[in-house]
């Protein structure tokens, strides 16, 4: 029974990366591991690929022969691989003791309301019984904009509705916070999605956002109703927020410890300082970046 995750998130995120990253480190555990590039605007891989859509369809053919334009060709491409999907199942057959990940392209459209991918996955899971998980990618920059990050809350939501699998939602780039400001809030506010009323009264000191008070509470009413959206902060280069990632994915697509890898998860465990990785990484960033009383009166001294 193959198992994998199914990489989507918006242009940037840094899915290819993680694709890339997350294959080094599971091979560091013995899992044996295929990615599969199903993005076919990506020319440039920087892992080995088991399975390239470039040699079935990509967006430059599209775009020269239909003349369409880029997100045109790329929904194009999508549609086409769901009506030769057989294409895919002949290369999958022989990878079947592997464990897959699939890098999906970036543009939001195919994980809120297109349907071609959703079909893709769900054939996948029915047909050839594939046990896939998504790992939705988005930047960690989002957090220090309320307006952004009550966005990403809602294509996050639509995306999981969307695509229908057990879904786990990263902030990416976790180490590259500090680079767009201090946020207002702890990270556990952002990672745990916690009371959002707080985002409301940042965006009535915005004169733009202020005039759509009602639509503003009503938007993130509908995050809070259904309760599903939550984060895991992940830097690539951090074997932490990696581990913590992993678990969280094995979890969501049911995947079993093999003897060898037990034993290599064991290994790293107690090489770790304190063998305690929940919220390290959480706690530094917090320290870190966030806005507290004690940074404000260390400025004021």
């Amino acid at each position: 029974m193959p198992f994998g995750q199914v990489v989507i998130g918006p242009p940037g995120s840094g899915k290819t990366t993680y694709c890339a990253g997350m294959a080094q480190f599971l091979e560091g555990f013995g899992r044996k591991v295929a990615v599969i590039n199903l993005d076919p605007a990506n020319d440039v891989l920087p892992y080995r690929c088991e399975v390239d859509i470039s040699d079935l369809i990509t967006v430059d053919d599209v775009m020269t022969h239909l003349k369409l334009g880029p997100n045109g060709a790329l929904m194009y491409c999508m549609e086409y691989l769901e009506k030769n999907l057989d294409w895919l199942r002949d290369r999958l057959a022989k990878l079947r003791d592997r464990y897959l990940i699939f890098d999906f392209p970036g543009q939001v459209e195919l994980y809120t309301h297109h349907g071609a991918v959703r079909n893709i996955v769900q054939k996948l899971q029915n047909i050839d019984d594939f046990r896939l998980a998504a790992v939705h990618l988005v930047d960690s920059h989002y957090c220090s904009d309320p307006g952004k990050f009550i966005s990403v809350l809602l294509t996050s939501l639509a995306t999981m509705l969307q695509i229908e699998l057990p879904h786990v939602n990263i902030l990416s780039k976790a180490d590259l916070i500090e680079k767009h400001g201090k946020l207002s809030f702890s990270v556990d506010f952002y990672t745990e999605v916690l009371d959002l009323s707080y985002l409301l009264d940042q965006l009535q000191d915005d004169p733009i956002f202020a005039k759509y008070k009602r639509l503003n509470a009503a938007l993130v009413g509908i995050v809070e109703d259904y309760s599903l959206v939550s984060f895991t902060p992940l830097s690539i280069q951090d074997k932490e927020t990696m581990l913590r990632v992993k678990k969280a994915v094995d979890k969501a697509n049911g995947y079993v410890f093999g003897e060898e890898e037990e034993r290599t998860l064991e290994s790293l465990m107690s090489c770790a300082v304190g063998a305690e990785f929940e919220y390290e990484k959480i706690k530094a960033v917090r320290e870190k970046y966030t806005d507290t009383e004690a940074a404000m009166d260390a400025e004021d001294t």
